[in-house]
């Protein structure tokens, strides 16, 4: 995050341009579109010419954003069917699903939670470009820097703790400590039966296919040099255990060529996610 401006950081933002770079780059049929993040982040005009969105060497990098943003809205229609109204974002950054669903409304009650200083910026961002935040929408601030309960604050918001939900958290676990992970794992596993934890986690180089590993390496180096280095990784078998240890009755690795697999299998253009990053699908 800025600190000054409370602008969101650099990964929400190159999250939210690749996903646009999909929809105007790739060729159809998309497996993800969203161009309102790229209307929220308001990048320079130049945008597509920054190295980071480069068409040809980040296309397995925007494959797997749009992969895994498929699956984690997937999975919510598939939830919202079998009952479960609320879904919790951890780390919200720049996603757009209340922007892009408006009839999901009817369905489910979304809460993002994300630090202060980022979500105040979204909000007035929703308010300029008119989208404004539904009653159905809750923004949840919370300073995790301050360690402030994320969970007491999203009852404060209007979550249920008593009905089963959706929590989603992309992108964040790499940031954080073992400890930090296990015990917002504890405080998911505690939630009502039903309930549903999807966490994307990064894997060792090792377990990387060859190809992705120079690139994979430069995103260490790129975050280290920036101040939020990665501090975890998991291999899929470490991962599912710190789940069963912090109480979760149903664990599954959800892989990202499983993802490939059910995405991408027929398309022509050669587009495939990279490899790196994999899901944790945990039930109460």
């Amino acid at each position: 995050m800025d600190e000054q401006t409370g602008a969101p950081d650099s990964t929400a933002v190159r999250t939210a341009l690749w996903r646009a770079m999909h929809v105007q780059v790739d060729p159809p049929p998309h497996v993800f579109e969203d161009e309102i993040g790229l209307r929220l982040a308001a990048p320079d005009a130049d945008w597509r010419r920054r190295p980071d969105m480069d068409p040809d060497t980040t296309r397995g990098f925007r494959a797997a954003m749009v992969a895994r943003a498929r699956f984690i809205e997937d999975l919510i229609d598939e939830r919202a069917d079998h009952g479960v109204t609320q879904y919790v974002i951890l780390g919200a950054g720049l996603d757009t699903f209340a922007q892009r669903r408006p009839e999901a409304g009817s369905r489910v009650r979304v809460f993002e939670v994300d630090q202060p200083g980022p979500q105040a910026w979204k909000r007035h961002r929703l308010d300029e470009l008119g989208y404004g935040v539904p009653d159905w929408l809750r923004l949840v601030p919370v300073d995790f820097e301050a360690s402030e309960d994320w969970l007491k604050q999203l009852a404060a918001a209007g979550f249920e703790t008593g009905r089963p939900s959706v929590i989603v958290s992309t992108g964040v676990s790499m940031y954080l400590t073992e400890d930090a992970i296990a015990a917002t794992l504890r405080q998911i596993a505690g939630l009502a039966p039903g309930s549903t934890l999807a966490m994307t986690f990064l894997l060792p180089v090792e377990l990387l296919d060859a190809a992705d590993r120079p690139g994979f390496r430069a995103s260490m180096e790129g975050a280290r040099a920036s101040g939020t280095p990665f501090i975890s990784l998991y291999k899929p078998p470490e991962m599912l255990e710190l789940a069963r240890e912090a109480g979760f009755t149903d664990v599954r690795h959800v892989s990202g060529a499983s993802l490939a697999e059910r995405y991408f299998a027929d398309r022509t253009d050669g587009l495939r996610p990279s490899s790196g990053e994999d899901l944790l699908l945990a039930t109460t």
